[in-house]
């Protein structure tokens, strides 16, 4: 369960914070890009923990690239999550319509609508790409959308964070047997869920399948809402044009996804979010931990958590 702040701490980084969204929420896009094209250099230089573990995951990725690609890339990628951060704003505060014009374009919408009319749900990938929150944007804009929700560290951003996410009429569900349920309810009626299928789950709540070339834990919960339900399951990611908006762009999930083995499905799933960062490798969040669980499981739990960096 997430741990969460004390009341008066949390209170007061919950105003800050929200007084900030809302005041970069009326900036342009372009202006949010020019900061983050400075703080990418700056989180590189002075967090440890950002710049190690990006470029661990980056070696494990693409071990023949040179260190100082990988350097390269990886201020990149600290760009572009910087950017995401300091378009919270944007994505939860700025009015609809600034939002829906900084979208400028949808690719593969038809995946959704197709599988609609055929009467089958539709499940999308929303990996930790580009800007996930104007994805959401667009998904609950246009569509019946559900997605889980876990609640924040600060316990008094909830409420902000719950209304930005769902003002354009998402439905956020707990991530328990409940949160499944409704899952499993929105997809039996046609509509459109979103998983992150690149976060990894408690023990239990997975298995361990290839993430380019490396075995990473991966939920398990994809094949069995497909088992159940026959829904379509595609990729979605808002990818950013830096300074001037998004492209939306749907893709067709790996087939693997389909079946019915959990590592095989999971397989595909990884598989489905390595296409989506073929799009732009620097918009992906390296700085997640995407294998500490393999950590975990080799060097045992008690000594994964001494490790400092990963």
């Amino acid at each position: 369960m997430t741990e969460q702040l004390p009341s008066k701490k949390s209170l007061f980084q919950a105003r800050a914070i929200t007084t900030l969204w809302k005041l970069l929420a009326r900036w342009p896009l372009a202006a949010l890009w020019r900061i983050a094209v400075l703080l990418g250099p700056l989180v590189y230089r002075f967090s440890k923990r950002e710049r190690q573990v990006t470029e661990i995951n980056l070696e494990v990725v693409n071990p023949e690239a040179t260190a100082s690609q990988r350097k390269a890339l990886a201020v990149q990628s600290l760009r572009h999550s910087a950017a995401t951060m300091l378009e919270l704003g944007h994505a939860w505060m700025a009015v609809p319509e600034k939002v829906e014009a900084s979208i400028l374009s949808v690719h593969g919408r038809d995946k959704l609508d197709n599988a609609r009319a055929d009467g089958r749900g539709v499940i999308v990938l929303a990996p930790h790409f580009g800007n996930w929150e104007v994805l959401n944007f667009w998904l609950s804009s246009h569509f019946p959308f559900t997605a889980m929700y876990e609640p924040p560290k600060i316990a008094d951003l909830e409420p902000i964070i719950r209304h930005g996410r769902e003002r354009m009429g998402a439905s956020l569900v707990p991530t328990n047997a409940r949160g499944v349920a409704a899952l499993l309810k929105a997809l039996k009626r046609s509509e459109a869920i979103g998983i992150l299928p690149d976060q990894e789950p408690n023990w239990g709540s997975g298995v361990f399948a290839p993430f380019y070339g490396r075995d990473a834990y991966t939920a398990t919960l994809l094949p069995k809402l497909v088992a159940r339900t026959q829904a379509r399951v595609v990729t979605g990611v808002a990818l950013r044009v830096p300074g001037k908006g998004f492209e939306i762009h749907f893709l067709d999930a790996d087939e693997r996804v389909y079946s019915a083995d959990d590592v095989v499905s999971a397989t595909g799933v990884n598989a489905s979010v390595e296409a989506s960062i073929a799009l732009d490798p620097a918009q992906y969040q390296w700085e997640y931990k995407r294998y500490r669980k393999v950590i975990e499981q080799q060097q045992g739990l008690a000594n994964a958590k001494k490790f400092r960096i990963y």
